[in-house]
């Protein structure tokens, strides 16, 4: 009945002049054609359009069977004949069709597909899209770019598949599709290169724009969140294979160099919209990093880099992709920024960054950064990573660099242990100071009485939180009592001895007084529990407690008594620290007077 239909379609068509097909044979065909397609007869379908006789109405209205096409392929088993015909069907409609109605037809249905269709439809028509484009005369450049955008826009919803596991079973197909999508790109690839080797200047520059958008589209996503390491067992990585064919891409049509130095955005559209063109400038910035990552982590591409470049340079053109995965709270990403900010460290010497790099924006910015990952950070090998990726950062520079960034961290930091591990390097470099026949005028002298004006001193004077602080406060401490035992008075190379009666003054006395109130209050707490503790039926009454807004685990009393005397004796070491240093001065003080009389 269905086949019957479509052949007196075909038959009433066949003696028409194409000019004359009306809106009404088109319908007729699609829902004849359709019909064939469900109830079974792709064979005799396939044959109908096969036929020389019926070329001028498949060109014509052939397009229309696209939708019930893919529906049926879909529909039927891998192994069933009924699915070849169709593919067969499908193959034919891209040789015979016109172009631009097809092009518009296999669109739709990529646009009209989601979730776990996404990536099958796509794979499915690839090959007919790129067979329509190549023949596209008009618009080829702009039809390249829409199917690209629209296929990665489908795409970008999808998981990217993380773990080993996840890659393997690859659940989406978004694998497989990402190495298909790049196939499909290849032919104006080629056209591009093609084009560039004949003229010294390439004048028609779409078709190479849309290839570039295509490429900060990839690097977004899926490579920005992807896992990039090798993977044992995996023989070859799909993601590490895409970023490899991207990086080609960019290399043939000679953009990757210009990409990687001169920051280069291709020709964005002027927005009105504020919001868009923001938009736009960070999705730029994610793809420039990712790209700096394949580079200089990867070392995708590397064999084309230029070695001209000093470790300085690549480290100043790298700071700004760093900051741009450093904030950035995903693992992916933040781990992406300390591997690309280790990798343009471990390049250098110690010592060799001069100071003059913090006057850059990005210099200061990045470790500032870092110390919010150190802090804040829920994932634990990160938090150590930036913590390492921090001490490389301070020992590359020379010792003026080392100086500045101390006080910088030392004012913005705002958390007692990254001011205590702040502190821990000022020592270190102190003591290489006073050890090195070299002179280092950084860390001693006025210079390094300045800096010890911000480690030596409590913020909040005596009302400042020593439990909060003790980090901060050990460190200074044991700086102190470093200072005193290796500077004599006689020599007072650091300059401690000078400035002792204003330590004294912003530093111990109010430490003083802070570990007394401190002590009153926390063995008052202690007296509190206990005798509310005799008072209750059950040892095990709890409390609330709540933190910044949330509720934490309820406390038995016991739990608060254990927390009061943890600080307790958080009190005793620092004041068995103060007490040491103080000690260690009055010898010192009474040596030279000793010595003087």
């Amino acid at each position: 009945m269905a086949v019957d239909e479509l052949q007196a379609i075909i038959q009433r068509c066949q003696i028409l002049e194409e000019a004359d097909f009306k809106g009404e044979d088109f319908n007729l065909f699609q829902v004849a054609g359709q019909k064939c397609l469900e109830d079974g007869y792709a064979a005799q379908l396939l044959e109908v359009i096969q036929n020389e006789k019926n070329k001028v109405i498949i060109k014509n209205m052939g397009w229309n069977l696209i939708a019930p096409l893919v529906r049926c392929i879909f529909m039927y088993k891998q192994e069933d004949d009924k699915r070849e015909h169709c593919l067969k069907i499908l193959d034919q409609l891209a040789q015979l069709c016109n172009p631009k109605e097809l092009f518009l037809g296999l669109l739709e249905q990529i646009e009209q597909t989601s979730g776990e269709q996404v990536c099958p439809t796509v794979m499915l028509l690839l090959q007919p899209l790129q067979t329509v484009l190549l023949k596209l005369q008009n618009k080829k450049a702009y039809s390249v770019g829409l199917s690209l955008a629209m296929i990665m826009n489908q795409l970008t919803p999808l998981p990217i598949p993380y773990t080993k596991q996840q890659i393997q079973e690859d659940k989406f197909g978004l694998c497989q599709c990402c190495t298909a999508v790049v196939d499909f790109a290849k032919p104006f690839v080629n056209e591009v290169v093609k084009n560039m080797e004949k003229l010294s200047e390439y004048n028609d520059m779409e078709l190479k724009e849309e290839l570039l958008k295509f490429c900060m589209k990839s690097l977004k996503y899926p490579l920005l969140t992807a896992q990039l390491e090798q993977l044992e067992g995996v023989e070859e990585h799909p993601f590490r294979h895409f970023a490899t064919e991207i990086i080609d891409i960019l290399w043939d049509i000679r953009e990757l160099i210009p990409l990687v130095f001169l920051h280069r955005k291709g020709k964005s559209p002027h927005w009105e919209n504020q919001e868009f063109a923001e938009i736009e400038e960070k999705d730029s910035a994610d793809s420039l990093a990712c790209l700096s990552y394949l580079m200089f982590v990867q070392h995708f591409g590397i064999d084309c880099f230029p070695v001209v470049f000093s470790p300085s340079y690549l480290l100043q053109c790298n700071m700004t992709h760093i900051e741009v995965l450093l904030k950035r709270t995903e693992e992916s990403m933040l781990s992406k920024g300390l591997d690309l900010f280790e990798s343009c460290l471990l390049r250098m010497e110690d010592n060799s960054l001069l100071h003059q790099y913090l006057e850059f924006r990005d210099f200061i910015n990045v470790p500032q950064d870092l110390v919010k990952v150190m802090t804040l950070c829920p994932i634990e090998h990160l938090r150590k990573k930036s913590l390492n990726v921090l001490q490389l950062f301070i020992d590359k520079f020379d010792a003026e660099g080392k100086y500045t960034l101390f006080r910088c961290l030392l004012k913005t930091s705002n958390h007692a242990g990254v001011e205590g591990y702040i502190i821990k390097n000022i020592k270190d470099q102190i003591h290489l100071s006073l050890t090195k026949t070299c002179d280092n005028i950084w860390f001693t002298g006025h210079h390094l009485i300045s800096l010890l004006d911000l480690v030596l001193l409590l913020p909040e004077g005596a009302e400042t939180d020593l439990l909060q602080n003790a980090d901060r406060i050990m460190a200074s401490l044991n700086l102190l009592r470093y200072l005193v035992i290796k500077d004599c008075e006689s020599d007072n190379q650091t300059g401690v001895w000078t400035t002792l009666a204003k330590i004294e003054q912003n530093f111990l006395k109010p430490l003083h007084v802070g570990l007394n109130m401190s002590k009153a209050h926390y063995e008052a707490e202690i007296k509190n529990k206990k005798e509310n503790r005799r008072e209750a039926h059950s040892s095990n009454t709890v409390c609330s407690v709540t933190v910044s807004g949330e509720k934490m685990p309820a406390m038995t009393t016991e739990m608060q008594l254990q927390v009061l005397h943890s600080a307790l004796f958080t009190f005793d070491l620092i004041e068995s620290v103060l007490a040491r240093v103080e000690e260690l001065i009055e010898v010192k003080i009474k040596a030279v007077m000793d010595e003087n009389s």
